[in-house]
């Protein structure tokens, strides 16, 4: 029995949707006459034409669990473009999926609060060795230990291959077939949610996969060619055809929300997503994310290369209403610090004292200056927003693939220097990112992977191979690259997590830094109110965090040689009143592989601070 205009309920607009004892199958395809759906590659049933270039069906001939596919006027056999699953990938059929039977356990949950937040950014397929939900999942309990609060899992969208970053996503709404079912997705949130920690997904909304792609068959008005897009065709946001287009990716953003209870996305490269629209794309999703978080504390974090600061304000302030905004400007001063080098897009930054205490303070370095590397001004200003609002990290996918062999940074720089630097990301008042085996320096490089054929595959390797071009050092080994399409460059990307025991000074450096700043009210306080801070020497610094009644707090870093300051003529570093400082952490601590820490100031009141260190300074009595 079919119903062609049932005005039964469904959660989507589009899609395969269970209602009552049938399913309505709804896609949007302008460019046809006719419709139909294959229940199974067996039944055609012919969907009925409504306005707008939509036709719809109800059937109670499917079923959870069933496979379909589309045909548009008799032509080849395709997925449909809101899918929930794809056993077979995006060249396969689709199959019909319930959320309503999965049994949640999470009523209390009630989201995540960016002021507290620790971010742990996750590939699925790498970080354990089966790759999947279900090994990940095993694995919350020692991140939850770790002191990490939220994971960020990098794209899930299915695509087509058998490995990927997820960045070339084609059936948005179809969790990729390669880590396990939709229902393995939703009981490693339940899970994480049973443990205190929130998740969020990254989602890529500005442009589509390369292979496997339905979209554009359904209607052409997907994409556009009016606005620049680095990685294809740009998605149409705001021209003829628009509307239906914005309605599939809000339904899209409120989705991973709905019906797999996730505390927020990050949205990629969202300078790419053009929009003159009345209400920008942007905001029309934030809006969505938090109508579907139905009163749970959500997180909206968006990448934006061109520092626009007015996605974090609220739309009445002219802004999208996002929360927080990634910075590259301080991994970048950092990584320079670390290795001393600034080639390629690290061309305006050189990592001194001075651009680290400006990122501690203000977030964005550039905040409308000239950008030499780009010919034109970068950024907007910081002035008045929490530094709680940027996430800082010394590791992400792009940074640590984007340049040479994938070598962590443990790996470009000294012990110590690593040690410090990452007691400044986890002190610091912005909220830190930590990339998966950065908190026990992985062994495991991280490279880019990607399963395509044929020309696309030779494409996709020269692409590296002329990015790294940039890079005067890497001119003579680009063509030695790991190839993205080697199933071997993907499998060395695997974790090794019995590091973390191998590894254990570096874990316990992360996990305590981790405790004093959950733990230390002083810390805790910065992230909303700032921090001051002041250059030492030519690679030292000091940071002073106020904590009023409490005692204020100084983190001295120290990326150079020995520092000895005798007298100090800085105010940052005067005793407390009635009292002196004393050490209360050191990244040389033996636990950390450190040397150890002598008295930072002494009795007479004499700086020493030594090489390659960070040490942390409290209030004490007077000769205590």
């Amino acid at each position: 029995m079919q119903n062609p205009a049932s005005t039964l309920p469904a959660r989507l607009p589009v899609g395969a949707d269970i209602v009552g004892d049938g399913v309505r199958f709804r896609v949007w395809a302008p460019v046809a006459r006719r419709v139909e759906v294959l229940i199974d590659d067996t039944t055609a049933l012919e969907l009925a034409p409504e306005d707008d270039g939509y036709f719809a069906l109800t059937t109670d001939r499917a079923a959870d669990g069933t496979l379909y596919r589309y045909r548009l006027d008799r032509g080849p056999l395709l997925s449909d473009p809101a899918s929930r699953f794809q056993p077979e990938g995006p060249f396969g059929p689709s199959r019909v999926v319930d959320p309503g039977r999965f049994v949640w356990t999470d009523a209390d949950w009630s989201g995540v609060s960016l002021q507290d937040t620790v971010l742990y950014e996750l590939h699925v397929g790498t970080f354990t060795p089966p790759g999947t939900w279900a090994s990940a999942m095993r694995e919350l309990p020692e991140l939850a230990r770790l002191g990490v609060t939220v994971i960020e899992v990098m794209p899930v969208a299915d695509f087509a291959g058998r490995w990927g970053w997820g960045y070339d996503g084609v059936n948005l709404f179809a969790p990729t077939r390669l880590y396990g079912t939709p229902d393995d997705f939703r009981r490693f949130v339940d899970q994480a949610h049973a443990l205190g920690l929130g998740v969020i997904l990254d989602v890529v909304y500005n442009h589509l996969g390369p292979a496997g792609c339905p979209l554009e068959t359904f209607s052409p008005a997907y994409c556009t060619d009016r606005h620049d897009n680095e990685w294809g065709r740009a998605i149409n946001f705001d021209g003829a055809g628009s509307g239906p287009v914005r309605e599939y990716f809000v339904a899209n953003a409120g989705y991973w929300i709905d019906e797999f209870h996730l505390d927020g996305l990050r949205l990629d490269a969202t300078q790419a997503m053009d929009d003159a629209s009345p209400t920008h794309i942007l905001t029309a999703i934030a809006e969505r994310v938090r109508s579907a978080a139905g009163g749970r504390r959500s997180l909206l974090v968006a990448e934006n290369e061109p520092q626009h600061v007015h996605l974090v304000r609220p739309p009445a302030r002219g802004g999208h209403g996002f929360d927080a905004l990634w910075n590259d400007d301080f991994h970048h001063a950092a990584r320079v610090a670390a290795t001393g080098r600034h080639e390629g897009y690290y061309t305006d930054y050189r990592g001194t004292a001075q651009e680290l205490v400006s990122a501690l303070k203000w977030s964005y370095l550039y905040q409308g200056q000239r950008y030499r590397w780009q010919s034109s001004r970068r950024g907007t200003p910081t002035f008045g927003v929490p530094p709680a609002h940027f996430i800082h990290y010394l590791q992400n996918h792009d940074q640590v693939a984007n340049f040479g062999y994938g070598d962590r940074l443990h790996r470009l720089t000294s012990p110590g220097r690593h040690r410090a630097l990452t007691a400044l990301l986890l002190l610091g008042p912005q909220t830190p990112l930590l990339f998966q085996g950065q908190e026990f320096s992985a062994s495991a490089p991280w490279t880019f992977f990607a399963d395509h054929a044929g020309d696309l595959a030779s494409e996709v390797r020269r692409g590296r191979q002329d990015f790294m071009a940039q890079f005067p050092a890497a001119a003579g080994v680009r063509h030695r690259l790991p190839d993205p399409g080697d199933p071997g460059t993907f499998e060395a990307c695997r974790l090794d997590l019995t590091e973390r025991e191998r590894h254990a000074t570096a874990y316990a450096l992360h996990r305590d830094l981790l405790a004093l700043r959950r733990a230390d009210p002083v810390f805790a306080a910065s992230r909303a109110r700032g921090v001051e801070g002041a250059v030492l020497g030519e690679e030292a610094f000091v940071v002073r965090f106020w904590g009023g009644p409490l005692g204020d707090r100084l983190l001295l870093v120290n990326l150079g040689r020995d520092l000895i300051l005798d007298p100090i003529p800085e105010p940052l570093l005067a005793p407390p009143p009635r009292g002196d400082w004393k050490v209360m952490w050191s990244s040389e601590d033996p636990r950390y592989g450190g040397a150890g820490t002598p008295p930072v100031i002494t009795a007479d009141g004499i700086l020493q601070l030594p090489a390659h260190a960070a040490v942390v300074l409290a209030p004490a009595a007077r000769g205590s």
